[in-house]
């Protein structure tokens, strides 16, 4: 269904999986476990992988908390996009990863719900692509001290509006782990 041409393909997109972004997360065990599940069952299935990996001035280029959480290994063979913007296609390459290998679907996991999570999967919408949130896939930290709702309600918000999200020649849809599938 995306108004991408020639775009058949699914990925899946791990977004910021870093250990010092998920050191405090909301449920970041069951989160990680998750994706790493996704992970397993994509290799399974011969459906791309794609790793996004942010930097800025609290996140250090090649810091330890820079690096991906150690229970998810990236294999040589995956792509990686680096990032400094919230939104995943600004200011990378991540629409030429994708355009390379035919991705015109997206199944969406990593962190943070409210910032990247959320950038990312609006960016791609407008891009296009049809993008599939894994529900419980995703996570943030508590930001409540700033104003913001505790990271449940975050998460919970975030699922419900996103299944109901509609463009012409676009899907979009929230899934749990257990219910993905690649297939589109």
């Amino acid at each position: 269904m995306t108004t991408l041409k020639d775009r058949p393909h699914t990925a899946l997109v791990v977004i910021d999986v870093q250990t010092g972004v998920v050191a405090d997360a909301y449920q970041r065990d069951a989160v990680v476990a998750n994706i790493n599940t996704l992970v397993g069952k994509a290799r399974d299935e011969g459906v791309a992988i794609v790793w996004v990996q942010h930097s800025d001035e609290g996140l250090e280029n090649g810091s330890d908390d820079w690096q991906y959480v150690p229970e998810l290994v990236r294999r040589d063979s995956e792509p990686v996009v680096h990032k400094t913007f919230g939104d995943s296609f600004e200011g990378t390459d991540l629409e030429l990863v994708l355009a390379d290998i035919g991705v015109g679907r997206l199944v969406v996991t990593g962190a943070e719900t409210d910032a990247c999570i959320r950038s990312t999967i609006h960016g791609a919408f407008t891009r296009g692509y049809d993008v599939t949130l894994v529900g419980d896939a995703h996570t943030t930290n508590d930001q409540s001290e700033w104003g913001a709702p505790p990271p449940e309600q975050v998460i919970a918000h975030t699922n419900l509006y996103w299944q109901f999200q509609g463009a012409p020649g676009r899907t979009a849809a929230v899934t749990e782990t257990v219910g993905v599938s690649f297939a589109g």
